[in-house]
């Protein structure tokens, strides 16, 4: 049984098509990483999932359940969100950042218990921030806030964690560290993570360290090719969506092996003027 599955969906904002007949099938422990340019529509599709929009057309289902039968709190306890950023407005702490991912867990007026300051530890430790727990979440970098996002989501204790470009905003290192963090829940854990990136890249890093990883390509409105990097991320599907003249190289690494990147040359348009 599938956790998650969107079948046929589409969307429209008013008399403006976002994306028609989109299906996906989210399985335990992968990561599915949905790949496109900005605005093709990726964000919208995934606030359809979490419940935010409602579908035009189509069908999403949570273990086998469509969506649509879930309260907005119950959709919460089978699905976690990390944003692409989070506005930093009160010096909350880390815990209490945190413990307020087990909100969907607890009454409207109930404070958080013994239990769920327990997992809100665990979660913590997970992602290697115990030791900043008493400290305001206004103080810290980009980097160690995105980690927080996913301590909190791990918080919820959901089979799937929606991530929204969670590293648009971080250094080299911290892109990585976030990266590492995936790779480690997904084995360690069996979560599944669906995640939208601007990066092709970020699906080879999965594959790379051998965790199942599917990708769904995205433009014009739909998937054009849905299923593992090697076979999806090519360099003429590259430049059907992108535009751009890239290569797909092969480089043996110790301890890794065989690992997959891409090298983006040039936009197509540079690259062939200056043959």
């Amino acid at each position: 049984m599938y956790l998650l599955e969107v079948i046929d969906a589409g969307f429209s904002y008013k008399n403006a098509k976002i994306f028609e007949h989109l299906s996906i099938s989210i399985g335990p422990g992968e990561v599915h990483c949905i790949i496109g340019p900005n605005g093709c529509g990726k964000t919208t599709l995934l606030d359809c999932i979490l419940g935010v929009l409602k579908l035009n057309s189509g069908e999403i289902k949570l273990k086998d359940k469509s969506i649509n039968q879930y309260r907005i709190w119950e959709i919460a306890n089978h699905i976690a969100y990390v944003p692409q950023s989070h506005a930093k407005t009160f010096p909350y702490t880390v815990m209490d950042i945190v413990l307020m991912g087990r909100a969907s867990h607890t009454g409207i007026f109930a404070s958080p218990t013994q239990e769920d300051r327990v997992i809100a530890e665990r979660a913590l430790a997970m992602v290697g921030l115990s030791s900043y727990r008493e400290r305001p979440y206004t103080q810290l970098s980009g980097g160690e806030g995105q980690l927080v996002m996913i301590a909190r989501a791990l918080a919820q204790k959901t089979p799937v964690i929606i991530m929204d470009e969670p590293t648009a905003h971080l250094d080299f290192k911290h892109e990585l560290i976030v990266l590492e963090t995936i790779v480690q829940l997904v084995r360690d854990t069996g979560l599944s993570v669906v995640m939208a990136t601007h990066f092709p890249n970020h699906a080879f890093y999965f594959a790379n360290n051998g965790i199942n990883t599917q990708v769904a390509l995205m433009s014009n409105r739909r998937f054009i090719a849905n299923g593992h990097p090697d076979g999806i991320l090519t360099e003429k599907n590259l430049q059907a969506v992108y535009n751009i003249y890239a290569k797909v190289v092969t480089q043996h690494i110790s301890p890794m092996g065989e690992i997959k990147q891409i090298i983006p040359v040039g936009t197509l348009n540079n690259h062939l003027k200056g043959r």
